[in-house]
């Protein structure tokens, strides 16, 4: 340990490292993203239109799939994807625990039950030989989580899936860069869903997109995201045809609001560049880390392209002289904003007294440790060495 007096943090009453807080993900936004909404609403169409139409033509040319539809969600995208699979009451989905709780809520409120399978310890993405030891007769698909932007296994995935007749339904809400192999995510399992949340690559706001190579499932999804109406009304405009209209299924209110496509299109033309720049950010964070002694990121998945849309790293008490929650409140008053990906969903109060109980020994210990540093398209390299400055100013005060 140095035996220099290190500076007085800011939680106790000291000088942040920063005048003003540093956000956690801040949206990327320029000139391109205000035009394309006043030409919107310019235009008159504000709901689902042809921004939307135009967002969904690009989603599935970037990713090789035939058919991409829109959501007001990844949650709604979901949900949707295991309704138009048909799954419901007696079936059941193998997923992660280690994700945010919509993965889990939208198998829930497609009426199925969610089995969860333990992570691999060093990238935190769903472990294959987790998932084979809990296929059943009653599993009818497997549910992955391509966690922090890094694509799980999904040849493994896919095989176990083969073998046993498995939908492959994947979660990339983190994912939209990534890559298993020289292949997209988006273009791999049955159903991909991603999202354009805020803090997203291709931020709409709110938003989702569901791939799928099936014409049948898409038709049917893009029934289910309008109540189950067979009329689509911006097509009914471009036609001028009446507004007759028949339901051939109960569906639900999830469509996407062109207001959110047209700020998430622009997006497009700057997806590779914006990557290439968390990149380098990333390994801008891997190099300052060395050196500090329990503060570690995550191992980074073999597969194919990391997307970069987490930096995650591991806080062992021991070794760091603090825990992930005395690091991320002393972060805070340094004014560094931090993230928390994620909580064990199985160990949150609903699912710990509704769900059967299941030990998972590395999500466990995941949750307990990990903790998101500021990451996006729109920090600059001063930004991510000011997180540094305020890890090795804690660090020095925390294991003196």
């Amino acid at each position: 340990m140095s035996s220099a007096i290190p500076a007085t943090l800011a939680i106790d009453g000291g000088t942040p490292v920063r005048d003003s807080m540093l956000s956690f993900s801040p949206p990327v936004l320029g000139d391109e993203e205000i035009a394309s909404v006043i030409e919107t609403l310019r235009s008159g169409w504000l709901t689902s239109g042809p921004r939307t139409a135009e967002l969904e033509e690009r989603f599935a040319a970037r990713v090789g799939t035939g058919h991409a539809i829109a959501t007001s969600s990844c949650t709604a995208a979901l949900h949707l994807a295991m309704v138009a699979a048909g799954l419901g009451e007696g079936d059941e989905v193998i997923t992660t625990s280690f994700t945010w709780p919509a993965t889990t809520n939208a198998v829930l409120h497609a009426g199925a039950t969610p089995v969860f399978a333990d992570v691999d310890a060093d990238t935190l993405n769903i472990d294959p030989d987790g998932v084979r030891a809990l296929v059943g007769p009653r599993t009818r698909a497997v549910l992955p989580v391509h966690f922090a932007g890094g694509p799980c296994d999904m040849d493994a995935l896919c095989a176990i899936a083969r073998e046993h007749s498995l939908l492959v339904i994947e979660d990339a809400a983190h994912a939209v860069e990534a890559t298993v192999g020289d292949r997209k995510v988006g273009s791999i399992g049955d159903f991909t869903c991603f999202s354009l949340y805020a803090t997203k690559s291709l931020a709409g706001g709110e938003g989702g997109v569901v791939t799928t190579r099936s014409e049948q499932a898409a038709e049917q999804l893009r029934l289910l995201r309008s109540q189950g109406i067979t009329r689509d009304p911006w097509r009914r405009q471009l036609s001028r045809s009446l507004g007759h209209y028949d339901v051939t299924v109960p569906g639900f209110k999830a469509n996407l609001a062109d207001l959110q496509a047209a700020v998430a299109l622009p997006k497009f033309d700057r997806l590779d560049d914006m990557h290439r720049r968390r990149t380098a950010l990333v390994e801008r964070y891997d190099r300052g880390l060395e050196g500090l002694g329990g503060i570690d990121p995550i191992g980074r998945s073999p597969f194919g392209r990391h997307a970069h849309h987490l930096y995650v790293v591991r806080i062992d008490p021991d070794a760091a002289g603090g825990d992930r929650d005395r690091y991320a409140a002393a972060l805070t008053a340094e004014n560094i904003a931090t993230g928390l990906h994620f909580l064990p969903v199985h160990t949150l109060t609903w699912y710990r007294e509704n769900l059967e109980a299941v030990s998972l020994p590395a999500t466990e210990a995941a949750g307990e440790t990990v903790l998101s540093l500021p990451l996006g398209g729109a920090h600059t390299e001063q930004d991510v060495d000011d997180v540094l400055a305020a890890l090795r100013k804690l660090h020095a005060a925390f294991t003196r």
